[in-house]
């Protein structure tokens, strides 16, 4: 299963050789670096570095990845037919090939290995008197903050505070506020995922660089390599993302396979008898339309600084109680499902709101870009003034949107040839 969806495109000059190529990637999912449903793996990167020869993995202070809380949620660590160890020597030798260099390489694996010590953090009520407040746990815990400060080329106290306190600004006062160990935890997971997620993106960009692209190139062969439906015990924002863009995919592949080849047979006078086959305009209208759809009433609430899940659901049930492509169910107060063209899926809204936030706790970022490792900084450059200071909401659901919507201006403009994977 791709974690995240791509497409690979060749690029050719007017001549018709190859000029250039570039990978463009859609969605990553960053929520599985913090948890992961049993019987699957994390990224197979956390694996790989656990399974390095000793001189390596010792050097990032891991060793059995039973023993890191975000791999030992799942009881599946070891794949049939991987070998770990030599995967990671030949993903070494991969990166090599692509021009990341070895200085950049340890970098990047010191960074894989500190999310991982990070997830071993864990917080207790702290020894102050206010009534929120949180400590590291145990010895245990002190150990992974410093390690992975030491990984990361930070202060260990700013990282310690970065998890357990905020800096409220109000009126001109900053007013510093303690976190309870619940909220040190999901801080600490933030931190996590926004550190991976940009290290991903260093790479596809790395990738890009080193290949080539031809910016004055006409043609192109393109593949694309996405996720296909999903309908799970527990849908989330992801999965919701997912379905959207095989509503999309499933549109186009209509109006290439039905009705371009029907009008094909109406022209060339083939007898032939019409096929019917469902429009889903509806269902992306659901989804994307605006003002009113579902990504617009998502973004909406995660503007409001006093929303919930709960009212999100409530303001979904309102808007849509005469859509047929929509329905409440009957036992549940905050889940919501739509009628997909592939069938129904009941999505939970418990998460939805903090997944389509694409923000940077403040805190994160300023530690992180005075890193003494370059590489590290480098992935968290300073924010301009003006945007500081207010910290506007980046929407990941409309930044995916958008994303489709430019794959499919590609994918329109190309002859397409479809290979469909049916999940038994």
């Amino acid at each position: 299963m791709p974690r995240f969806g791509k497409f690979v495109e060749i690029q050719f000059d007017q001549k018709g050789r190859i000029s250039g190529a570039a990978i463009r990637t859609y969605l990553l999912e960053r929520s599985r670096v913090c948890q992961v449903s049993d019987p699957e793996r994390n990224y197979h990167c956390f694996y790989m570095l656990c399974a390095a020869p000793k001189e390596e993995s010792g050097k990032y202070k891991l060793g059995d990845p039973r023993k890191f809380h975000y791999l030992n949620q799942s009881n599946c660590i070891e794949l049939d037919g991987l070998d770990d160890s030599k995967e990671y020597l030949a993903t070494r030798r991969a990166m090599e090939v692509v021009g990341i260099s070895g200085d950049e390489q340890d970098a990047i694996f010191r960074i894989v290995a500190a999310v991982l010590h990070l997830g071993n953090i864990e917080f207790i009520k702290g020894s102050e008197d206010e009534l929120d407040s949180s400590q590291p746990k145990d010895e245990k815990s002190i150990y992974h903050l410093k390690t992975a400060a030491e990984l990361l080329m930070c202060d260990e106290k700013s990282l310690e505070d970065s998890f357990c306190k905020r800096v409220m600004v109000t009126r001109g006062d900053t007013i510093t506020k303690s976190l309870d160990p619940t909220a040190a935890a999901l801080s600490r997971d933030a931190l996590a995922k926004i550190v991976y997620s940009r290290l991903f993106d260093w790479i596809v960009c790395k990738i890009n660089n080193t290949i080539g692209q031809d910016p004055d190139s006409t043609k192109l062969i393109g593949v694309l390599d996405i996720y296909g439906f999903e309908s799970f015990k527990t849908n989330s924002f992801e999965q919701f993302c997912i379905n959207l863009t095989n509503e999309k995919l499933q549109q186009h592949f209509n109006q290439h396979v039905f009705k371009m080849e029907q009008e094909e047979y109406t022209n060339e006078e083939i007898n032939w008898s019409y096929i019917e086959f469902v429009d889903n305009q509806d269902v992306i209208d659901l989804i994307e339309k605006k003002p009113g759809g579902v990504i617009a009433l998502l973004d909406e609430a995660c503007m409001f600084p006093r929303s919930t899940h709960e009212t999100f659901a409530e303001k979904l049930y309102q808007t849509f109680k005469d859509n047929k492509r929509f329905n409440k169910p009957k036992f549940s107060r905050t889940d919501f499902t739509i009628k997909h063209y592939a069938g129904d899926v009941t999505y939970q809204t418990d998460f939805f709101l903090d997944k389509n936030k694409d923000y940077v706790v403040p805190e994160h970022a300023a530690l992180l870009s005075a890193s003494k490792c370059p590489f590290v900084s480098g992935l968290f450059p300073p924010l301009p003034e003006e945007t500081t200071k207010s910290t506007k909401f980046s929407s990941i659901a409309t930044q995916f949107k958008l994303q489709l919507q430019s794959l499919l201006e590609t994918l329109n403009a190309t002859e397409p040839h479809y290979i469909r994977c049916v999940k038994p």
